[in-house]
């Protein structure tokens, strides 16, 4: 029994942790996070293996969680190095003509933010991200329909200051 379960933790391990290591790659921008941040996904699901119906899913969930997390701990060291420093990095109206679309992707509400992530950064279907998220299709692809005007929007608004 024991035997059976580890060769599924470890096929399950050989056939996503290369493309949930890449996902964070294209999400926090450096390999080394990336693959620290795919590793612990897999350490928290081995953690409660026999208790998670859907592991590829479960990965993508903490793994996004992870980033977030990543994304928040940079902003605040960005904060305490401009009160350092005491020099203003960047003027509002410079943030916006410039913007990173994954600071604009972390910045949208979680019931936003995740669809996002897992529909168009994890290549997830909708369907699967209805019932990862436990929403209905329809709803998640309204969610969907919502996060990318609010991104058009951000992004148009920050266009229109540049010119």
């Amino acid at each position: 029994m024991k035997r059976s379960r580890d060769k599924a933790a470890s096929d399950l391990f050989a056939a996503l942790y290369p493309r949930l290591a890449g996902w964070c790659r294209r999400l926090v921008d450096d390999d080394e996070t990336a693959h620290e941040i795919a590793s612990e996904a897999f350490t928290r699901l081995w953690s409660r293996w026999t208790s998670v119906q859907e592991p590829r899913g479960f990965l993508y969930v903490t793994a996004a969680n992870i980033v977030r997390d990543h994304w928040r701990k940079l902003e605040r060291e960005r904060k305490a190095m401009r009160r350092i420093t005491s020099e203003a990095a960047v003027s509002p109206h410079t943030e916006q003509a410039d913007p990173s679309v994954r600071m604009l992707v972390q910045s949208l509400p979680e019931r936003l933010r995740v669809p996002i992530l897992l529909h168009y950064y994890a290549d997830m279907p909708i369907r699967e991200v209805s019932a990862l998220t436990g929403r209905k299709e329809g709803t998640v692809k309204a969610d969907l329909h919502a996060a990318r005007e609010l991104l058009r929007a951000h992004l148009r608004g920050s266009l229109d200051h540049t010119r």
